[in-house]
Order: structure tokens, then sequence, then C-alpha cells
């Protein structure tokens, strides 16, 4: 397993932007924080609420209701990495704003709460790291009060672009072996990355109890060129801590000198040119 992420708040803070240039990366901030603004105005968020933000990262949403509401809510960090929560506390330490904040050690599949004690429960970019979606949905629903509400954006990335879709056929020795395994393992039912769709998790929401469920899916597009250091970057850049690597999931499959051989003819093929990358990512709301 790589050795560039050797926790979820290093991950965060580092590792998960390590293949894009400084432009990118601006590019990416500023759409993260459009999307805490969505979500947030979802929710529907009031003074004298408790409200949770699970799975909370760096704490992007937690920290937006505070900059609304202060001490006005109840909010409630919650993480099942201690490391997350304590990055979060430090950075709640150094702003000195008014809050009544707690933080809660919690995996999303056995929140500790009592039932119906949440108005407002939160997430970002939390399924894509759980297993066992339904499971996480019935917990979320047990916590939340009669008519809460559950709120999340997610990246659904089954459906981004494919390696294989970037290049033609002859610009690679081995491109339909590649293909073939890139499609599997992109569709493998026990990797909480790929296992879920836009339609599976409304599916989930309705059977854990939750009405008027929307999942409204909207398409990402972004157009440049990259450099040969960034497209190293995509095959060893691991998606989250404990995660295999592009590479090492090619691994799999084929030994280190033809998916090595196959990176090189990738470098190749697209460091000549501009490319256009899709990706599909869904704004969730769900009342109980």
């Amino acid at each position: 397993m790589s050795d560039m992420c050797k926790n979820w708040s290093t991950w965060l803070k580092k590792t998960r932007f390590s293949y894009m240039n400084d432009v990118q990366i601006q590019q990416t901030l500023n759409w993260l924080m459009n999307i805490k603004n969505i979500v947030l105005d979802m929710a529907d968020l009031k003074e004298n609420q408790k409200i949770a933000d699970f799975g909370c990262g760096s704490g992007l949403l937690g920290f937006g209701i505070l900059e609304r509401f202060q001490d006005r809510v109840e909010l409630i960090f919650s993480d099942k990495f201690q490391d997350c929560l304590d990055e979060c506390q430090n950075i709640l330490k150094n702003s000195k704003i008014k809050n009544n904040v707690k933080f809660l050690k919690s995996d999303i599949y056995d929140i500790k709460l009592e039932n119906n004690y949440l108005d407002r429960a939160l997430t970002r970019s939390v399924l894509v790291h759980v297993l066992n979606k339904q499971q996480a949905f019935n917990e979320l629903y047990r916590v939340l009060k009669p008519q809460g509400i559950y709120c999340a954006f997610e990246p659904i990335i089954s459906q981004n672009t494919r390696y294989y879709e970037l290049l033609i056929p002859d610009e690679a020795s081995d491109y339909f072996d590649f293909k073939k395994a890139e499609m599997e393992f992109m569709s493998n039912p026990d990797d909480p990355l790929v296992n879920f769709s836009a339609q599976s998790l409304d599916l989930n929401m309705q059977e854990a109890g939750f009405s008027d469920v929307l999942v409204n899916v909207q398409k990402v597009t972004s157009k440049y060129s990259p450099t040969t250091e960034a497209i190293q970057n995509w095959f060893i850049t691991p998606p989250a801590p404990n995660q295999k690597t592009m590479k090492e999931r090619f691994m799999e499959y084929f030994d280190e000198k033809k998916v090595d051989n196959y990176i090189e003819e990738v470098k190749l093929a697209l460091s000549k040119r501009e490319i256009r990358v899709c990706s599909d990512t869904a704004l969730i709301k769900a009342i109980k």
C-alpha cells in the first residue's frame, strides 16, 4: 500500500490534490466551497437546531454552519478517525468563533447518538468510503427526528471517465487487456468507491424509510492538458487511506513491468493533447 497517505487528515489536506497543478487545485477548492453552500442551503438550517456533520474530515460543512450560525445551533463534528476530529478541534481553537460544538468519535454504521436526536444530518463524500450504504442510511434515519432532513454531496465515481476512454486502441500495446481490467475493477461490488449509483442511493434511502428523496445528479466536465508528472500521479495517488492506487489495482491483473509500460504509454499519448474528463456528482436530500 502506498505510503503517500498516512491518515485521513493528511490525505484530505495533501494527498488527494497531489496530481493537480495549482490552477486545478484552486478550481477544485472553489467548486468545493460552492458545493458546501448548496448542501447547507438544501438542508434548510435554522437556529436552535441540533445538526451533525458526519464523516466531517477537515470540517468543510461543519465550519460552513458555524460561519452562518456560530453558537446559535448545537453542532456535532463526527468522524470515525481521531486525527480528523483533532484537525477540526485545532481549526476551531484557532478561529475563536463562538460555538456550541461537540466532537463525536463514531462510525456511521453505529452512530453514538440516541434515536430521534438530530434535526439535520449532513455528509460530504462519505458514502463513497462506506461499503454497506444501506446500513449507513438506516443509522442516519434512526438518529434524525421525525421531519428531520438528511443532505449530502457524493461523487459517483463509477461514472467517471475511464483511462481507456481517453486513449485510442493503437496508443497502448495491451489496450484491450487493460480496458477489460479497468471495466471489471471499476464495477466491483465489494469496493465502496464504485459499488453504487444515483439510482441505488435513492433505493437505499427509501428502504431506510426516508420520504421525499431527491438525488440530483450533475455532470462536471473539465478540459486540460496533463503533464507527464500529473499522469504518473493519477496512477500512484491513493483515492483514500488504505485504498489501493490505480497502479496497484492494475497489478492485480498484470505484472508490474506490464503496468509500468502501460503507464508510460498513457503518458506519451495524453501529454500531447488536451483531454476532456467527466464525472457525476449527486446532491442528495431526504426527509424522515
